[in-house]
């Protein structure tokens, strides 16, 4: 028995470390996607392999700089050590955040108004978003903003836009508001618990369409090819003497 007690924590530890972790939501920032007591599952496995976050994705990611300043830590007892140790139960000393991917690296952001939110130029419909509010924020402390997101970094907002201290509030900070890839812990894929809120965590159909930047040197060689075959075609039909230079069509 103790050796198979001995296995089985052995599992758990590289199950948490390498495939899945649990995670609690702390807050109404994802509402009404997720619900504050909510357990979802983290998908830990991928970001091994050299997949980075998407548009749409729910991510949990590891606090960028002091975005829970302030927050209290509550003590877990020797029990909830154990469970968040092998992770059965989320830790109490992480300091992470889940929010929702608007944008990654090369993306153009804006938030004019109430919105619509949009992502290099193409609005997002957000049925996600909490009922009642609008897709942008109207203040002058982020909720009205135009970023550009660098490689290499994504750019995150809460589902209750209205109650998320999200990117759009922390531009001041060492990172402008975008966090880093490597400080993304993996994709929420599952709310595990409670029993009644059972469901997978999808990238909602709004991010289907065509939203990646245009390239600047593509859409100037999308120009220029058929500059070049007109000019082509003149300097043929001006030196050879079997084409006519007028006619009728017939």
């Amino acid at each position: 028995m103790p050796l198979l007690v001995v296995i089985a924590l052995v599992l758990a530890l590289l199950i948490k470390t390498f495939l899945v972790q649990a995670f609690s939501i702390p807050s109404d920032s994802m509402q009404n996607t997720l619900q504050q007591g909510d357990r979802v599952l983290v998908d830990k496995l991928t970001p091994w392999f050299g997949s980075e976050p998407e548009r749409g994705e729910v991510v949990v990611f590891h606090d960028p700089d002091n975005w829970l300043a302030g927050e209290p830590t509550p003590e877990p007892n020797p029990v909830q050590r154990v469970l968040s140790w092998v992770g059965l139960m989320p830790s109490s000393e992480e300091k992470d955040l889940i929010k929702r991917v608007v944008g990654v690296g090369g993306d153009t952001i804006e938030c004019k108004n109430t919105g619509p939110l949009r992502v290099n130029g193409k609005a997002l419909y957000e049925p996600y978003v909490y009922p009642g509010n609008t897709p942008c924020s109207m203040d002058d402390q982020g909720g009205q903003f135009k970023v550009k997101v660098p490689e290499g970094k994504i750019w995150v907002m809460g589902d209750h836009r209205q109650n998320s201290l999200d990117s759009r509030y922390h531009q001041n900070d060492k990172n402008e508001g975008f966090v880093p890839v490597g400080s993304v812990v993996g994709r929420a894929i599952v709310i595990a618990w409670p029993p009644t809120r059972w469901d997978t965590l999808p990238i909602p159909d709004t991010f289907d369409q065509n939203l990646s930047a245009a390239a600047p040197g593509a859409l100037g060689l999308a120009g220029a090819v058929p500059l070049v075959l007109w000019r082509r075609r003149r300097l043929l039909t001006v030196g050879n003497p079997r084409v006519s230079g007028g006619g009728t069509a017939g």
